[in-house]
């Protein structure tokens, strides 16, 4: 299962990590996002009931890998696992988090800003390693030289990543990326539907002109 998993990400090239604090601005994202064939988005545990989020985007678009971000307990991570998420991921290693998951069989998703919270995650079972602040850290410069000391871990830089950036990234080394810039906030919050779409799809063809 872990190693579908990494490779669906790998595949889906750049994961849209959705945060924001009104609900029904996520819920419509998501689908925006889910609906212009983004096979995997992350959902965090910032917006309010994400479990109940995760659970309607899973029977909406049965296709799409839905994934909880932020989860920082093992009471979040049982909540996101039972609305049906597909992964679970962390700004951090999170020992009940892990344990939670690893007794679920869902794959855990930590973060680590050093090579040696890297290996760490890796080492206690995460099937790829979220490299978090990735921009803060680096850059793709970071990717690349981590990924030459750890070649057999699969990464996934987040946070500050740019939609620009995503070749980048790929070409150091990353296995995916996370994506905060294609969840297309402001234009939701202006209620311009139309502006979202555009933007999604936009953002869709680029990721694919340039992977």
């Amino acid at each position: 299962m872990a190693v579908n998993l990494v490779a669906a990400l790998a595949e889906a090239v750049a994961i849209p990590v959705v945060r924001h604090r009104d609900r029904a601005i996520a819920e419509t994202g998501s689908r925006l996002l889910a609906r212009h064939g983004f096979a995997a988005i992350e959902l965090t545990f910032t917006i309010p009931d994400v479990a109940g989020l995760i659970a309607q985007l899973r029977a909406d678009a049965p296709d799409t890998l839905v994934g909880a971000g932020t989860v920082l307990d093992a009471s979040a991570a049982r909540r996101a696992i039972d609305a049906g998420a597909s992964f679970v991921v962390s700004p951090c290693y999170v020992d009940e988090v892990a344990a939670e998951c690893r007794s679920q069989r869902v794959a855990y998703i930590a973060a680590g800003a050093t090579p040696g919270e890297i290996l760490h995650c890796w080492r206690a079972g995460a099937p790829l390693v979220k490299v978090f602040p990735a921009r803060q850290l680096g850059g793709p410069g970071f990717v690349r030289a981590v990924r030459a000391v750890f070649p057999d871990i699969p990464l996934m830089p987040t946070g500050g990543v740019g939609l620009d950036e995503v070749a980048d990234y790929r070409s150091a080394g990353a296995a995916c990326v996370g994506l905060g810039e294609l969840f297309p906030a402001h234009a939701l919050e202006r209620g311009d539907l139309a502006a979202a779409e555009v933007a999604v799809e936009q953002a869709r063809r680029a990721i694919r002109a340039g992977s």
